[in-house]
């Protein structure tokens, strides 16, 4: 069953500046929601209050039908709320293998007490089949046993995205997930995703410099700037705001 991500009225200041100023945002579970802005608009801050990673002055995170604010990262991670990075987070002397099985597996330690030290057969099982059915749907596989270290950045982007889909998380947040990626690496990215959504019911709320990655996967688009929400509607018609192109578009969209 999907689950939708509401968040409503988030605040964050840092001493007198506000970064994220009362920032609403309904994303929904099976769909990809597009979040964009440009830089400095407070997308990643967003994000931050979204996971716990700095603590919002007001507003509230749902998950479904679940509470998240005033629960710590991991929490909302067990919850169900993944996340990726602008700046990778990967285990650079591990391979590429071990990265994607990381993430299930946290997630199935963290149900016990001692963690991956008890794993079942059965866990173990069900991490291998998640992380061997990541690789393949982003086309990793040929690099299961390559360190990661020696990745060029797209294959880096690529592992990260497999590590996410191989958690059992409801909702995604993809932060600029294919920067650093060419053009034919982007198409199959999205195609990656889409069809991840469509199998799994997951809902990812993507922040994209990409407009045309955006344009082909993304629904519904909210737009941030000076860290206020000042536009939200369907893809179509975010491309044709006067608005949005003034705030962010300029002139690359008549280009």
């Amino acid at each position: 069953m999907s689950v939708d991500l509401d968040v409503k009225n988030v605040t964050v200041r840092f001493g007198g500046i506000v970064a994220v100023n009362e920032a609403t945002v309904y994303a929904n579970g099976g769909r990809i929601t597009g979040l964009i802005g440009p830089n400095g608009a407070g997308k990643t801050t967003f994000f931050n209050a979204c996971t716990g990673r700095n603590r919002p002055e007001s507003g509230t995170v749902q998950l479904g039908e679940d509470r998240l604010d005033g629960h710590g990262t991991a929490n909302r991670a067990h919850r169900g709320l993944g996340r990726t990075f602008q700046r990778m987070e990967l285990f650079e002397s591990l391979s590429v293998a071990e990265n994607v099985r990381a993430g299930p597996s946290a997630h199935f330690s963290s149900f016990r007490l001692l963690g991956p030290l008890y794993a079942t057969a059965k866990e173990s099982k069900e991490v291998e089949r998640r992380a061997t059915d990541a690789m393949e749907r982003c086309g990793i596989t040929h690099l299961a046993r390559k360190t990661v270290v020696d990745l060029s950045t797209g294959q880096r982007r690529l592992v990260e995205l497999a590590r996410a889909i191989a958690t059992p998380f409801k909702f995604l947040l993809l932060d600029e997930p294919s920067s650093g990626l060419d053009a034919a690496e982007t198409n199959a990215f999205g195609t990656v995703l889409t069809d991840h959504v469509a199998e799994s019911g997951v809902g990812i709320l993507l922040v994209e410099h990409d407009m045309a990655l955006v344009s082909e996967i993304c629904e519904r688009i909210y737009v941030l700037d000076f860290g206020k929400i000042i536009y939200e509607g369907t893809t179509n018609d975010a491309m044709s705001s006067d608005l949005v192109r003034s705030a962010y578009l300029g002139e690359a969209i008549v280009a």
